[in-house]
C-alpha cells in the first residue's frame, strides 16, 4: 500500500500526486503534480476560448446577469452586480437621433466619471458592431454637452447627484451654441 503524506509535510521541490478517493484526494509521492496540468498545456488555444465561451453563455444565462451581452467585459459584470446591491445606478444617456444608453455609474458618481462610462459604452458597442473605429471624445465634449432636466452637466468635478440626478434619469446631449 502507498504511504500518503499530507501537503503541509511535503518537502520543498518534492513532486506530489492526488489519489483520487471517495472521501477526499490525498497527496502521494509516486507521480507529479504537473500530470493535470500537461492535460490542460495539451488543448490548443481555440478549443480553450471555445470552452470558456460556453461557460460564459451559460454564466450570462443567469437572471442576474441576462442583460449583458454574450461578449461581456469583466467591467460589465462587476456593474450590474453593484446595481444589483445599490452601489450603482443606471443614467439613460439620449443621443441626438434618439438612441437611449443605458449607462451604468457608481451611486457618487461625478459627471466627468458619467462622461468616461459614455465613452467606456460607446467603445465597447463599437468594438461588437465594428463600427466607427476611433471617436474623439475630445471633439464631442467640446461641441456638445449634457443636460438635465434644462441643466448643463458643465463642472466635471460635480457629483451627478447634486444635479438631482437618480437611478433611471435620462440625460440629454445638447449642441453647444458657437459664439460669434
Amino acid at each position: 500500500m502507498m504511504e500518503e503524506q499530507s501537503l503541509d509535510m511535503a518537502e520543498p521541490g518534492q513532486s506530489v500526486k492526488y489519489e483520487k478517493t471517495e472521501e477526499s484526494k490525498e497527496p502521494t509521492e509516486d507521480e507529479p503534480a504537473a500530470e493535470s496540468e500537461e492535460d490542460e498545456e495539451a488543448l490548443p488555444h481555440s478549443e480553450i476560448l471555445d470552452i470558456f465561451e460556453e461557460g460564459l453563455a451559460r454564466l450570462v444565462q443567469d437572471p442576474l446577469l441576462c442583460d449583458l451581452p454574450i461578449q461581456v467585459t469583466l467591467e460589465e459584470v462587476n456593474s450590474q452586480i453593484a446595481l444589483e446591491y445599490g452601489q450603482a445606478m443606471t443614467v439613460r444617456v439620449v443621443k441626438a437621433d434618439g438612441e437611449v444608453m443605458p449607462i451604468v455609474v457608481v451611486q457618487n458618481a461625478t459627471v466627468l466619471d458619467l462622461k468616461k462610462a459614455i465613452s467606456r459604452y460607446m467603445e465597447l458597442k463599437q468594438q461588437r458592431e465594428g463600427g466607427v473605429r476611433c471617436i474623439s471624445w475630445r471633439y464631442v465634449w467640446r461641441t456638445y454637452y449634457l443636460v438635465f432636466q434644462g441643466e448643463k452637466l458643465e463642472d466635471d468635478k460635480m457629483r451627478i447627484k447634486d444635479y438631482g440626478i437618480r437611478n433611471r434619469d435620462e440625460v440629454t446631449f445638447m449642441k453647444r451654441l458657437r459664439k460669434k
